[in-house]
């Protein structure tokens, strides 16, 4: 039954008699006479019904934000409003995570998670739980990460990483804490046993800049959003975080090829709402997400990025986020890292 917040009176004209329902008495209905009234009375509103906003916990220029916008443009097609992104960075994605649950539940407003998320959920108190304060939507693109370090760097590989680790402090950078990049780089860190200072920067063009300038000694970033700068040579990736070397850098080894056992990341982002939104809105926005991963122009424009396009069901992306919170929640307290 609609709840009674989203019925609509229309007008009566006067002296119409019993052939309209007055408000008083629409109100005045049983439960059962209101199931059993003409399917038109309560006509449900439409969704949406204005601009849909996605927030990105983090800055311009990064895999999420890159997706998210490309994304965002063919479901606005799809759903006949404008989709915007908006930039939150900060506070491990808690700052994109209020707002989102400040705005008003009715799926104008969407967020952006990462497999980030989950890690997160063991690693930072926070006022919110990702899995039961928000929904998911659908996935968008897997994607590994690569170690970077700039050109003419004596760092080539983990080998001499970690050589020059053992020397002197090194400085780590990646985009804000919470991020798959910064949560890899830690655990990195941890599970090498690395001397290193972690640096957060707001954007991935703020870590490049760092990195070409000798600000910091190497990088966790996603392979889409470095792209640019590694086909230019300003920066070269000496490791990819995935299980097996990723198409796109075919000659860049593994982590775990390059003698870190223990060391895995795939990284995934995807299309959230907060909880309480109408199950009608979250069906219209799966349903056309569906249809836009499918689009031949989506998958060329993320596989040319370096992801892998996958879209998913609600229940499908809700397995997958619990399953990487466990699996990381057991590899956090392995590596002896404690909740901030």
């Amino acid at each position: 039954m609609p709840n009674s917040s989203n019925i609509h009176f229309a007008p009566q004209p006067i002296g119409a008699g019993s052939r309209h329902l007055s408000r008083r008495r629409i109100l005045a209905l049983s439960p059962a006479m209101l199931l059993s009234a003409p399917a038109g009375l309560f006509a449900q509103a439409a969704y949406p019904t204005q601009p849909i906003k996605i927030i990105v916990p983090f800055g311009p220029g990064g895999l999420g934000d890159i997706t998210a916008r490309l994304v965002g443009q063919s479901l606005g097609e799809k759903l006949g409003q404008a989709v915007v992104v908006e930039n939150k960075p900060g506070a491990g994605g808690v700052l994109a995570a209020n707002a989102a649950l400040a705005a008003p539940k009715d799926g104008h407003t969407l967020i952006l998670f990462v497999n980030g998320t989950a890690i997160s959920k063991s690693l930072f108190k926070t006022s919110f739980d990702p899995e039961t304060d928000f929904v998911p939507i659908s996935s968008i693109a897997y994607f590994d990460l690569v170690l970077l370090t700039a050109k003419g760097s004596p760092i080539v590989d983990v080998k001499s990483l970690l050589a020059e680790g053992g020397k002197r402090m090194l400085n780590l950078g990646t985009i804000n804490p919470g991020s798959t990049q910064n949560l890899s780089a830690e655990l990195f860190k941890s599970v090498t046993k690395l001397n290193a200072s972690l640096i957060p920067y707001k954007s991935t063009p703020e870590v490049t800049t760092a990195l070409i300038r000798g600000d910091i000694d190497v990088a966790f970033e996603s392979y889409t959003a470095v792209k640019g700068q590694v086909e230019a040579g300003n920066i070269q990736p000496i490791a990819c975080t995935g299980p097996a070397r990723t198409p796109w850098l075919p000659k860049v080894p593994t982590i775990r090829e390059s003698g870190v056992s223990d060391y895995e990341v795939t990284g995934w982002n995807a299309l959230y709402a907060p909880a309480g939104v109408p199950a009608q809105a979250l069906q219209t926005l799966n349903k056309a997400m569906q249809e836009v991963m499918q689009l031949p122009e989506i998958r060329k424009r993320i596989l040319e990025l370096g992801s892998d396009p996958r879209g998913s069901t609600p229940q499908e992306m809700a397995t997958v986020f619990n399953r990487d919170y466990l699996k990381w929640a057991q590899v956090i307290q392995k590596a002896g890292i404690k909740m901030q």
